[in-house]
C-alpha cells in the first residue's frame, strides 16, 4: 500500500483530503439546528457524513488497487444495473423535494443518478478505448449516447433537472473528446440540437401539464429579494444576506444567523453562502481556486497519460466536478434557476460525497499507471 501511496498525485491527494474535512466540519455547522430539530440531536448528520466518508476511504483503497484494464469486464452490467435502478425509482423510490431520486436503506439515501454519473464516464472511456482506430458506423459510435440518453432521460423524469443535465453535459463532453470520426459527431450533433429544440418547444406548449407548480416557479429567478416573502425568492435572497454579512474578511465559524432555518438547505444546497458568511468573501475565493486547482490537476493526470481510456476517464471526473461547481454557484447566486445540485467535498449527501471519492480514486489509479508507464520507459 505504502509503494502505491508513493504513485499518487499527491497535490490532488493533499486538497482532496482538506476538502473533505473543511466540508464535514461545515456540516456538521451548518446542520445542527435542523438536526436537533428532526432527530433531537445536533451530530445526526454530521454523524452519518463522517460514516460515508469513512466508507468512501474504504472504497478509494480498493479501486486504486484494480488497474483500469480490468473495466471493461463490468461496464455492461454495470450499466444495465443503473438503467435498471433509474427506471424503478419512478416506480417505488423514495420521494424528496418532489422527486423521486432515492431507494432508503437503514436510514440512509441511495441515489442512483449520482452513481450513473460516474457509470457513464466509465462506460465511454472503456468503450471509446476498444473501439480507437476502428472507423464503424455511426450506430456502433452512437452507442455510448444511446445509453448516457436514456439514463439522462430516465433522471429528468423524476423529476430532477440538475442531475439531468450533469450527465447530459458528461456525456456531451466525453462524446466530443472520444476518437470517432468527425461528420458523425455532426450527424449528432444536429440531431442532439434538432431534438433539443423540438423538447423545448414541447415544454413550452404544454409547460402547464408537463412541470409542476415548484419547476415552474424556478425559472422566475431574477432579483429574488423583490419576492423574499414568496417561495421564488425567499432561499436565494437569504443566501445573499449570508454572503453579505461575511463581508470581505470574517472570522467566526459557527456563528452563522442564516442557518437557523432562514436557510433551509444550509448544509446542501446552500452551504457556500453559510461558509462566505462565517469566514468571509475571501475563504469563498480561496475555495474556488482550490476547486480550479482539483480540476486542472485532474486534467494534467489525464494529460499524461498515453491511452485515450485513462485521459477521458480523468477529463470525464474533471468535468463531472466542474459542471458540479458552477451549476451550484449560479443557482446560489441568481444568476440562473436553482437546480438543486450539491457543492463537491463541502455539501451534505452519501451518494454525492461516495460518487465524488469514487471518482478522484479513479484518478489516482491512473496517475499510478502513469508512474509505472514512466518507469518502465526509464528501464527500457
Amino acid at each position: 500500500m505504502t509503494r502505491l501511496l508513493n504513485k499518487l498525485d499527491k497535490v490532488l491527494l493533499l486538497f482532496s483530503f482538506i476538502m473533505f474535512i473543511f466540508g464535514l466540519f461545515m456540516i456538521f455547522d451548518a446542520s445542527s439546528m435542523k438536526s436537533y430539530l428532526n432527530t433531537g440531536s445536533n451530530t445526526t448528520y454530521f454523524y452519518k457524513q463522517l460514516i460515508i466518508l469513512v466508507i468512501s476511504l474504504i472504497a478509494t483503497i480498493i479501486i486504486i488497487q484494480i488497474p483500469t484494464s480490468r473495466y471493461k469486464r463490468y461496464i455492461l452490467p454495470g450499466a444495465i444495473a443503473l438503467i435498471a435502478f433509474l427506471g424503478l425509482l419512478l416506480l417505488v423510490g423514495g420521494e424528496s423535494n418532489g422527486a423521486k431520486s432515492w431507494f432508503y436503506v437503514f436510514g440512509f439515501g441511495f441515489q442512483p443518478s449520482e452513481f450513473a454519473k460516474v457509470g457513464i464516464i466509465i462506460f465511454m472511456s472503456v468503450y471509446y478505448k476498444l473501439t480507437y482506430k476502428r472507423v464503424g458506423t455511426l450506430l456502433t459510435t452512437s452507442i455510448p449516447i444511446i445509453i448516457g440518453a436514456l439514463m439522462t432521460f430516465l433522471t429528468f423524469l423524476q423529476p430532477d433537472a440538475g442531475t439531468g443535465l450533469i450527465l447530459f453535459v458528461i456525456v456531451a463532453s466525453l462524446y466530443y473528446m472520444a476518437p470517432v470520426l468527425k461528420k458523425y459527431k455532426f450527424y449528432i450533433t444536429m440531431f442532439g440540437l434538432g431534438l433539443i429544440f423540438i423538447l423545448a418547444i414541447v415544454v413550452l406548449i404544454f409547460k402547464d401539464s408537463m412541470l409542476t407548480r415548484t419547476q415552474l416557479d424556478r425559472f422566475n429567478f431574477l432579483k429574488p429579494c423583490t419576492r423574499y416573502q414568496e417561495n421564488t425568492g425567499y432561499q436565494v435572497c437569504n443566501g445573499y444576506i449570508a454572503i453579505n454579512s461575511g463581508k470581505l474578511f470574517s472570522v467566526s465559524p459557527g456563528n452563522s444567523k442564516q442557518k437557523y432555518l432562514y436557510l433551509p438547505e444550509a448544509y446542501t444546497d446552500f452551504i457556500f453562502p453559510i461558509i462566505v458568511e462565517e469566514f468571509g468573501l475571501i475563504t469563498g475565493i480561496v475555495l474556488i481556486l482550490i476547486y480550479l486547482l482539483i480540476i486542472y490537476r485532474i486534467i494534467l493526470v489525464g494529460k499524461n497519460s498515453s491511452n485515450i481510456q485513462n485521459q477521458m476517464l480523468c477529463f470525464g471526473v474533471a468535468v463531472f466536478i466542474f459542471s458540479h461547481v458552477v451549476i451550484n454557484l449560479v443557482g446560489v447566486l441568481g444568476l440562473l434557476p436553482l437546480t438543486g445540485v450539491p457543492l463537491p467535498f463541502l455539501s451534505y449527501g452519501g451518494s454525492f460525497a461516495l460518487t465524488v471519492s469514487i471518482g478522484l480514486a479513479i484518478v489516482q489509479r491512473v496517475s499510478i499507471e502513469n508512474y509505472d508507464e514512466r518507469k518502465r520507459k526509464v528501464l527500457d
